[in-house]
C-alpha cells in the first residue's frame, strides 16, 4: 500500500511539474520582473535621457498610464484571442510583442518613443498570466490545480526579486535586456507546449461563439465578472498603496530611520512567494477555493489593522508586517484559477486574462481616492478608508461565489 501511495503521489508530481506549468510560471516570471521594472527604473532611465526632478515625476507618471492603458487593452485583446484562435497562440504572440519592446527600450534615447515602447509591452504582457493560468486550468487534473496555481505564482513572483536585484547589479538599460533576452529563451521553451484538449474539442464540436461582449450586457454573466475582481481587490491595494507608499506610512507612524519604499515593496512581494505557494495547498486541504480565500482575506485585513493601528515603532518590525501582508495577499493565482473555472471554455480565456490586468488597474480608482484624502485625513486614515471599502467589497463578492474546487470544466457558455 505504501509503495502505491508513494507511486501515486510522484505521478501527482510529474503532472503538476508538466512543461506547461512549467512554461506557465516562467511566463509570470517575466510578467511581474517587467512590472516591477519599470518603476525601479523610472527615475534613473528619465534622469539620463535628460529630464529634471519636475519633469521625471510628471512625464514618469504619464509613461506608467500608458504601460497601464497596454495591460487594460491587451487584457481583451489576447482574451479574445486565446478563446477564437486558442491558448498556446496567445503564449507565443504576447511574449514576443514584450520582448522586443523591452529589447528596444533598452536601446531608447526618446521620451515619447519610450512611453510607446511601455505601452506596447504592456500589451504584450497582459496575456501571459491569464492565458498561462487559463491553460494548466484545462490540462491539470480537477484534482491538481490548486497545486499548479501555487507553482505558477510562486514561481512567477520570484521575478519581482529578480527585478531588483538586476538593477542593483546593472544598469536600467541591462535591465531591459535582460527582460527581452529571458523573454526570448521562453519563446522557445513553448514550441513543445500542447493546446488544450477542451480547447481542441470545443473547436471540432463547433461550439457556437459566444461574443466577449456578453460579458458585460447578461446580467448573469456581469455578476460572476465583478465577483471574480472583488475578491482580488485588497491584492492590489496591499502592493499598489500600502508598499508602493510604504516610506508615507513609516513616517507617520514615526518609525525612525530612511525607509525606503522600494524596501517595502520587496518584503511585500517576498511574502507573496510563500503566500501564493501556500493558498494553493490549503486550497486543496480544506477542498475549497472559498474557504481559503476566505482565510487569506482574513490574514489580510489582520495585517492592515496592524499596519495602522498597531503601534508599529521599528523599522524591522514595519518589514515584518510587510511580509505578513505579502503573505496573506498571496492568493493571487488562486483567484485567477477560481476565475478559470467560474466560465465556459468559449468565454474562459477572455475572462482569466482580461480580470487578471483588470485588477492590477484598479489602482488607478484606489490610488487617486487615497491621494485625495490623504492631505485632510493624513495617511494612515485614508489607507485605512480605502482598504475598508476593498475588504467589504471583496467579501460580498466571495460571500455567494460559486465553490469551483474539482469542478470539471469541460463545459461552454450558451
Amino acid at each position: 500500500m505504501a509503495s502505491i501511495s508513494a507511486s501515486n503521489n510522484t505521478s501527482a508530481l510529474r503532472t503538476v511539474l508538466s512543461l506547461p506549468v512549467i512554461v506557465a510560471s516562467l511566463g509570470y516570471f517575466v510578467d511581474v520582473y517587467d512590472l516591477l521594472l519599470f518603476n525601479i527604473v523610472r527615475v534613473p532611465s528619465l534622469r539620463e535621457l535628460g529630464l529634471s526632478e519636475a519633469e521625471i515625476s510628471a512625464i514618469g507618471g504619464k509613461i506608467y498610464n500608458w504601460q497601464q492603458a497596454g495591460l487594460l487593452i491587451g487584457g481583451f485583446f489576447w482574451g479574445i484571442w486565446g478563446d477564437k484562435m486558442g491558448r498556446r497562440s496567445v503564449l507565443f504572440g504576447s511574449i514576443l510583442m514584450y520582448s522586443l519592446a523591452n529589447i528596444v527600450c533598452g536601446f531608447t534615447n526618446n521620451v515619447e518613443i519610450y512611453a510607446i515602447l511601455r505601452f506596447i509591452a504592456g500589451l504584450g504582457l497582459a496575456g501571459e498570466l491569464g492565458a498561462g493560468i487559463t491553460l494548466i486550468a484545462e490540462i491539470l487534473p480537477k484534482h491538481l490545480r490548486g497545486y499548479g496555481a501555487s507553482v505558477v505564482a510562486s514561481v512567477g513572483l520570484m521575478g519581482a526579486i529578480a527585478a531588483f536585484f538586476a538593477v542593483k547589479l546593472t544598469d536600467w538599460r541591462t535591465a531591459y535586456f535582460i527582460g527581452g533576452g529571458m523573454g526570448l529563451v521562453l519563446l522557445v521553451l513553448r514550441f513543445n507546449v500542447l493546446e488544450s484538449f477542451l480547447f481542441e474539442k470545443a473547436i471540432e464540436s463547433k461550439v457556437k461563439a459566444v461574443q466577449w461582449w456578453t460579458i458585460f450586457t447578461k446580467r448573469e454573466k456581469l455578476i460572476r465578472y465583478l465577483r471574480c475582481m472583488g475578491i482580488a481587490l485588497p491584492t492590489y491595494l496591499v502592493i499598489g498603496i500600502y508598499a508602493t507608499f510604504g516610506n508615507e506610512f513609516a513616517k507617520a507612524l514615526g518609525v525612525p530611520g530612511d525607509i525606503q519604499a522600494g524596501s517595502c515593496v520587496l518584503y511585500t512581494y517576498i511574502g507573496i512567494v510563500t503566500g501564493d505557494f501556500f493558498s494553493g495547498f490549503l486550497s486543496q486541504w480544506l477542498q475549497s477555493r472559498r474557504k481559503a480565500i476566505l482565510i487569506m482575506l482574513l490574514m489580510t485585513f489582520a495585517g492592515m489593522v496592524v499596519l495602522l493601528y498597531g503601534g508599529i515603532n521599528s523599522a524591522a518590525t514595519l518589514y515584518i508586517c510587510y511580509g505578513w501582508l505579502g503573505f496573506s495577499i498571496g492568493y493571487i493565482a488562486m483567484f485567477l484559477t477560481t476565475t478559470a473555472e467560474q466560465f465556459g471554455t468559449n468565454l474562459r480565456a477572455t475572462v482569466t486574462t482580461s480580470v487578471a490586468n483588470n485588477v492590477r488597474a484598479t489602482t488607478l480608482l484606489t490610488l487617486p481616492i487615497f491621494q485625495f484624502l490623504k492631505p485632510d485625513w493624513g495617511v494612515l486614515q485614508a489607507g485605512a478608508s480605502v482598504g475598508i471599502v476593498c475588504f467589504i467589497l471583496a467579501l460580498l463578492s466571495l460571500w455567494k461565489m460559486e465553490e469551483t474546487y474539482g469542478k470539471d470544466l469541460d463545459y461552454v457558455e450558451q
